[in-house]
């Protein structure tokens, strides 16, 4: 999850042009930032930096952040950090500007959706519903989708009293970073789903659909869920059964707000095999989808070593001292630099293939901190190692 001061234009692939993270903070016409990537490559981080640096430059800003480590709620000098945007003390008001900062709660998001669209008794029915809570709960996907619809809320509220004028996505922690894109389809597709369909038909009454046949599936599915689980899916589907047309038109919403001009996506990744790859998978689906693309930053890159010292003439030095019987921690420090300078290759070939398969996508790269971010002084350093791209 950390990052840190710039690295030199020279480390940079020649091929990539150049993130400027500034520019991108700076235009009024950018509503929304999305940082998306696989697990575990400091999106979370990334993500209050670039908020930090915003309301700093005079932005209203809120950042949503998605499960984040409490350090960087410490970071932000926040105690607890939920559902609701609370304000980061002393941040941006000389310049005009203002960061607020909130943690998705997954359920309690799905129940303001079903609130807002529902009357207070068929509220309740499906709030107290058991497959309700497990279903908001844990259901595969309700946390991508819940992002999303939060995300729907807080620009609805900055259109409706200007509070806002930059949300800042952290987007969820992934098995793949294409899961949230596909998040409000999926959910909407269960809710519309032909099983479903199938549990809510008795309750609209059409006696044709009540055959035998439909006793046969419905015995069968009471044998493998169990009668009362069954019962509480169908109570819960009849419920909901007025919102189904919501859901989908909720969707569609979210898909077309995230692929509006004033919506701008950062890739984030690291330095391994795995994690461009799947930014580069990213990449291509945000241009098939027609999703403005602002561009990559690659995190926790090596420093680099700032010497012209080889990794091979490091190793034919050590090998040299050993045979000499001269001093070993001499030759333990060379073949150390000659792992470092192998880890800095290897890395560089890999940004020069990404940039290679992608030339158009513009790119920060930001070298690794000691130490994990634990204040907003660290958070500081990120956008400024970032800004300093360009």
């Amino acid at each position: 999850m950390s990052t840190t001061p710039a690295t030199t234009a020279s480390s940079r692939p020649a091929a990539a042009p150049v993130l400027d993270i500034d520019a991108l903070l700076d235009d009024r016409s950018t509503e929304i930032i999305v940082c998306c990537g696989a697990g575990g490559v400091g999106k979370t981080t990334t993500s209050a930096a670039l908020a930090l640096r915003a309301a700093e430059r005079g932005r209203k800003v809120v950042v949503l952040t998605i499960d984040p480590a409490r350090r960087l709620a410490q970071a932000m000098g926040i105690e607890q950090l939920d559902n609701t945007p609370r304000p980061v003390p002393s941040v941006g008001a000389d310049a005009g500007g203002s960061l607020d900062a909130m943690m998705l709660d997954m359920k309690r998001t799905f129940d303001e959706v079903v609130e807002s669209q529902a009357s207070p008794e068929k509220a309740r029915q499906i709030l107290e519903n058991p497959f309700y809570v497990a279903l908001s709960s844990s259901f595969a996907g309700t946390q991508e989708y819940m992002a999303m619809e939060k995300l729907g809320q807080l620009h609805r509220q900055a259109l409706a009293d200007g509070r806002y004028d930059l949300i800042v996505v952290d987007t969820p922690p992934s098995r793949s970073a294409l899961d949230f894109l596909d998040a409000p389809e999926r959910l909407s597709s269960f809710l519309d789903g032909r099983l479903i369909r199938l549990l809510v038909a008795p309750a609209r009454g059409p006696a044709r659909l009540m055959t035998a046949g439909f006793s046969v599936v419905t015995n069968a599915l009471a044998k493998i869920l169990g009668g009362q689980m069954l019962k509480d899916v169908q109570t819960f589907v009849t419920a909901l059964d007025t919102l189904f047309g919501s859901f989908r038109q909720r969707a569609d919403k979210t898909f077309a707000l995230l692929q509006a001009d004033a919506t701008s996506f950062v890739v984030v990744a690291a330095p391994e095999p795995d994690a461009l790859r799947e930014a580069a998978y990213f990449v291509e689906r945000l241009t098939d989808d027609d999703m403005p693309l602002a561009g990559l930053v690659v995190n926790r890159a090596s420093p680099s070593a700032r010497t012209a010292l080889s990794a091979e003439a490091a190793i034919t030095a050590a090998d040299r001292l050993q045979q000499g019987d001269s001093s070993s921690v001499t030759a333990g420090l060379l073949r150390l630099h000659a792992d470092r300078v192998r880890i800095i290759e290897r890395e560089q070939h890999l940004r020069e293939r990404f940039a290679a398969a992608h030339p158009k996508v513009p790119t920060a790269v930001v070298p690794a901190m000691a130490s994990d971010v634990h204040d907003l002084d660290g958070l500081r350093a990120i956008g400024e190692s970032l800004a300093r791209q360009s």
